[in-house]
């Protein structure tokens, strides 16, 4: 479970439980890795398999892996939908898969329920290996070494991901315990981030330090896998601060406050005119209005300052200016996270502010909002 990934998700695959799943291309890259290193696992158990029929044997265990690993983020996404959370898709990619779930837990109780979910399903789906593989398969047999090999895949996968820092499912057990006791999810948040960059230190050194005091050479392949997996470490950890340091300024985020003072124009009005308007007015943002005085547009403020002043007297507001869609006006009295989600609803450079009765307040801009949560 992590953060929403951007950009194309891939080639959809189905809608398990009505959630689209889709597979990365850079899935190829890791079942290409894990083909070739688990290549020599099944060679040693199945002697009467030649090459290719070995790496056509992992590439199957690849598969099979990735479907358990699918099944890890289903769990997650269904108790999020048992909770009412929407849950955008799940993409399976390189270091394996990413439920994007459109809203945080309310709760550190729903929080811990929601990140324990897949761990729980790997170690179940790890337990029904266990006993298909010792009471119920035949002892020989290709069945049987993939059955094993599946199970112990996701007992590592369980175990691994209780591991408490984030971004594993460990670590949001973690914040979940910490915002329990501190009633603060950021610290919860801050605490558990530390404890997965710290995570990512000791995978990297772990086989350095394990080489020079046995003398023996490193792993190549293990090495490989310990800097992929603590680069997906430490990169979510310090996203996961990032994230902690936003939502501690969300309090500093006010419509009312950040608002600017809006002077009305028509269509037609030069833009030097207008700004001259704005200027004696002390606004800082034009709203477009019809011969009813109505607002019908918001002038662009990145449009106005791209306009060179020899043309301004010659060009006028009504072309600088968005019509308005009603996702374009916003309360004045929001703040805080559901203003972050109105914006986030209808991405603009601005927004128009109206009281309560329809009055029009001011002018939101998108890089005043910005600036509270730069440096961050």
């Amino acid at each position: 479970m992590s953060t929403p990934v951007n950009g194309s998700p891939g080639l959809r695959m189905g809608r398990p439980f009505g959630i689209p799943v889709y597979v990365s291309p850079t899935w190829l890259i890791v079942a290409a890795f894990i083909t070739w290193t688990a290549e020599p696992v099944f060679a040693g158990y199945l002697p009467g398999f030649g090459r290719p029929a070995t790496y056509v044997v992992a590439l199957v265990f690849a598969v099979l892996l990735y479907l358990s690993v699918l099944a890890h983020e289903l769990a997650h996404c269904v108790v999020a939908k048992r909770y009412g959370y929407p849950v955008r898709r799940i993409v399976l990619y390189m270091l394996g898969g990413v439920s994007e779930i459109e809203r945080e837990p309310d709760t550190p109780g729903r929080e811990f329920f929601v990140a324990a979910a897949g761990p729980a399903l790997s170690l179940g789906l790890g337990a029904v290996g266990y006993v298909l593989h010792t009471f119920v398969v035949p002892a020989e047999g290709l069945v049987n070494v993939l059955i094993f090999q599946l199970t112990w895949a996701n007992l590592i996968v369980g175990i691994f991901n209780l591991v408490p820092g984030l971004p594993l499912d460990g670590g949001r057990i973690l914040r979940a315990g910490v915002w329990k006791v501190t009633k603060n999810s950021g610290s919860g948040t801050v605490a558990a981030a530390w404890v997965g960059r710290g995570l990512a230190v000791v995978m990297i050194t772990w086989p350095i330090l394990t080489s020079v005091m046995t003398g023996q050479a490193i792993d190549v392949s293990l090495m490989i896998w310990s800097v992929i997996l603590a680069s997906f470490i430490w990169a979510g950890a310090t996203q996961s601060l990032r994230v902690a340091r936003v939502r501690a300024r969300l309090p500093q985020l006010r419509a009312r406050t950040l608002a600017r003072r809006a002077v009305p124009v028509t269509a037609e009005v030069p833009l030097s005119e207008a700004l001259r308007r704005a200027r004696d007015a002390g606004a800082g943002a034009m709203v477009v209005v019809d011969h009813e005085s109505r607002p019908v547009a918001i002038v662009n403020d990145a449009a106005v300052s791209a306009t060179p002043e020899h043309r301004r007297p010659w060009v006028n507001v009504g072309s600088l200016a968005r019509t308005l869609e009603p996702s374009l006006v916003l309360g004045a009295d929001l703040e805080g996270e559901p203003l972050l989600d109105a914006m986030r609803g209808t991405p603009s450079g601005e927004y128009l502010l109206v009281e309560r009765g329809g009055e029009i307040y001011g002018v939101l801009v998108t890089a005043d909002v910005n600036r509270v949560f730069s440096g961050v």
